[in-house]
């Protein structure tokens, strides 16, 4: 099998991690979990050279300097403006031959497991080269209800792998305890893998107007150096919309691979504060913080020292001159802040 492209995609704001993730500096590019930021540990375990291609990122003008100062020389798509993962991805699909296989890899995940990965990858690149359009299926440990969920259908031969039964929207907490308990579904991770050419062939034949935009866009497009910048004209008038509704939900040739990896989206605080390394009382300090009688506190300072007395399930959190401080309940509001949408 050849190898695999990653294909990385860095959108987005992460306003839910807000005050630390800000519009000029978004979570991808910041060190949440450990000393490397996600997107460097994205392309990281991306790096082997005997299973993947040197990687191909997907973002906007403002991001570009993030993304060429943490992965010197990379081949990057400039996005003149935001469309959503269906047309991004098929940006890079046009750039690959159509035989290459490519790895559609957010930039803002922790996976604490590379190796397990790999091993998913591998999987399924080799069910995309028989022109299956591949999820990773997260392994769900608990009844989320803020993930989109993959209902796993029969196996497919030989490989590892199912098809999608059905893809299933973030439901409500009886429905995702229904899921978990089942054990026939797994969480949508938002990572694929298909072959380059049979990826555009499903984008045309189910949105066949946003993959006639992109190629306009492609077409009247030019590179500079290792950058390539699509016609702006062109691509701006594509409607936006995700690859799970546009191609994935659509698709007669949708499977999955389950991945036990020590995944997280990192999309909250309390989802950053369960991937970090906590004491015995559940509780993770980053900066001077003293906390006394506290069990799953998150305390994150640049400067301040912070005091936390008597508190459970609680976000503490300095940066410069914001202070956020929320209960576990509350993280996933974090982004409807004024302060959030304006920084």
């Amino acid at each position: 099998m050849s190898k695999i492209t990653p294909v990385i995609l860095c959108g987005g704001s992460g306003t839910r991690l807000w005050p630390r993730s800000r519009v000029a500096k978004p979570k991808p590019f910041l060190p949440l979990v450990g000393d490397t930021t996600l997107f460097e540990a994205t392309a990281a375990r991306c790096s082997d050279p005997a299973t993947f291609a040197a990687p191909l990122v997907v973002t906007g003008t403002q991001h570009l300097a993030h993304v060429e100062a943490q992965l010197a020389g990379a081949q990057v798509i400039v996005e003149p403006s935001a469309r959503n993962t269906a047309a991004a991805i098929a940006l890079a699909a046009l750039q690959l031959d159509p035989q290459d296989i490519m790895l559609v890899c957010p930039s803002d995940h922790h996976i604490a497991d590379g190796d397990a990965f790999t091993r998913a990858a591998r999987a399924a690149a080799a069910l995309a080269a028989d022109d299956w359009l591949v999820s990773f299926g997260i392994e769900a440990t608990a009844p989320e209800t803020g993930f989109g969920y993959l209902h796993r259908g029969e196996a497919i031969a030989a490989s590892g792998g199912f098809k999608v039964a059905r893809f299933v929207e973030k439901p409500d907490l009886a429905r995702a305890e229904q899921f978990l308990a089942s054990g026939e579904y797994a969480w949508n991770g938002g990572i694929f893998a298909f072959r380059a050419g049979a990826f555009l062939s499903e984008l045309e034949s189910h949105r066949p107007a946003i993959a006639a935009a992109v190629r306009k866009a492609v077409a009247e497009g030019h590179a500079d150096g290792a950058r390539f910048h699509p016609g702006a004209e062109a691509f701006g008038a594509i409607q936006s919309e995700s690859v799970d509704y546009a191609v994935m939900e659509n698709t007669a040739r949708a499977a999955m691979v389950p991945a036990d990896m020590g995944w997280s989206d990192i999309g909250n605080w309390q989802a950053l504060r369960d991937a970090r390394p906590v004491d015995s009382d559940g509780n993770t300090v980053v900066g001077r913080a003293e906390l006394v009688g506290c069990r799953n506190v998150l305390v994150e300072s640049d400067g301040p020292r912070v005091s936390v007395i008597g508190l459970e399930n609680v976000i503490v959190v300095v940066d410069g001159d914001e202070i956020l401080v929320t209960t576990d309940a509350g993280t996933q509001l974090v982004g409807k802040l004024s302060g959030a949408a304006n920084q």
